[in-house]
């Protein structure tokens, strides 16, 4: 019964379950991570990512007055309700609700809502969950009730941590710098901001991913379509290149760069990316390249078409989906790069990519506000993933190609 046309193989079912895992691996951590980037700091640090949606609780201790204290027969009775009490952050007033309370500060919230804490002196309090109090004492209100609140405030979306972390300033801090007249281009490219840094990744990524492209395609074609002596030579050279280790080609290029005048600049960023993914780009388009179809090919140049005309009408166009692919690693190669920037790259502030001022400015000196650090690796994915979702199909295309005839 087995291999029949029809039914599915006990090995298509390990295929769908091992592609699942894949995808849970993959998409519970970049949910977590994009959930805690859009929650305020306290939440965050009070309950994880999952629990966003049951509210936080906070605590507080509100300080009672006894003003309005009334007698009750042998008992003095105080009525009122916590949120009527200064003190309290609006928001959490106009939103939260009480989730426990107690007597004393030492022991803290430790009563359900709508239960009776007592304390010293046979003092008794009594609090609901809408905040209703309820306190009654034998002996006459001296002073006022100090008592630890627990209030819960419902999950509420915030977008201060991306604007704090663009900016490198809070929302008191921006209001601040606009009073004294500074402008948002102030603000965005700061030292300490990390709109600068995204924008040196943007300018070091794009050019970076064009640049070996459009080489590698005029290449790949000659390599592929082109008789010349040496080809063969070539491209057992360009297959020699795609073990040369990374590192071991720093040296050299970076005298050849100052033998050059480019020194450290983004002109030698877009020159080290562009020679460090040529080979792979050449090797990949050129396979892809030498498997269209010779009629085409033969074709177009009976009827009098150059090369130049072929490559651009016929083959290119025919390439999309290889080009796509090698795309899409580069982009994400040059976007996530750490080592190449910190060798052909400044080091100043303004020269300074993504992934490097993360390392040396936000985890060093704020590697515990997580709500900073959430906001800053989202915005370091954010452009990858719409890449990549954009480019996907061409993705697959492109790594098919050529597997079935």
């Amino acid at each position: 019964m087995d291999n029949i046309a029809g039914q599915k193989s006990g090995l298509t079912i390990v295929t769908h379950l091992a592609t699942l895992a894949l995808v849970i691996l993959w998409v519970v951590p970049t949910l977590g991570l994009l959930i805690t980037s859009l929650r305020d700091q306290d939440a965050i640090s009070q309950t994880g990512w999952w629990e966003a949606l049951q509210g936080s609780p906070q605590n507080y201790v509100v300080t009672i007055p006894a003003d309005d204290q009334v007698q009750d027969g042998d008992l003095w009775r105080i009525e009122t309700n916590v949120f009527d009490i200064d003190g309290l952050p609006s928001d959490i007033v106009e939103r939260a609700t009480v989730a426990g309370f107690g007597t004393s500060r030492l022991r803290g919230a430790n009563t359900e809502p709508g239960e009776t804490a007592e304390g010293s002196r046979d003092l008794t309090v009594t609090v609901e969950a809408d905040g209703a109090l309820v306190a009654t004492s034998p002996e006459q209100f001296e002073d006022a009730l100090v008592l630890p609140m627990s209030l819960v405030a419902p999950p509420q979306v915030t977008l201060e941590n991306y604007a704090e972390v663009l900016t490198d300033m809070n929302a008191e801090e921006r209001a601040t710098a606009r009073e004294r007249g500074q402008s948002l281009d102030d603000m965005l490219f700061s030292d300490e901001a990390l709109f600068g840094p995204f924008i040196n990744t943007m300018t070091v990524a794009i050019p970076a991913t064009i640049i070996p492209i459009v080489i590698a395609a005029f290449a790949a074609y000659a390599l592929a379509w082109m008789d010349f002596p040496g080809r063969g030579l070539l491209i057992a050279i360009v297959v020699g290149l795609l073990v040369v280790p990374l590192q071991l080609a720093f040296v050299p290029l970076t005298i050849i760069h100052g033998w050059l005048g480019i020194g450290k600049s983004f002109l030698g960023i877009w020159l080290a990316h562009t020679g460090f993914g040529l080979p792979l780009a050449v090797y990949l388009l050129r396979n892809y390249m030498v498997g269209l179809p010779r009629d085409i090919i033969e074709n177009a140049k009976v009827d009098g078409a150059t090369d130049f005309e072929i490559f651009t009408k016929i083959v290119l166009p025919l390439s999309f989906p290889a080009l796509a692919s090698f795309a899409i690693f580069q982009f994400l190669w040059t976007w996530n790069d750490l080592l190449v920037a910190s060798v052909f790259l400044p080091s100043d502030t303004e020269s300074t990519v993504m992934t490097r001022f993360v390392v040396t400015n936000l985890l060093g000196s704020r590697g515990g506000e997580w709500h900073i650090l959430a906001a800053a690796a989202f915005v370091m994915i954010a452009v990858p993933l719409l890449v990549f979702f954009a480019m996907q199909k061409y993705l697959v295309r492109g790594l098919l190609a050529g597997s079935v005839k």
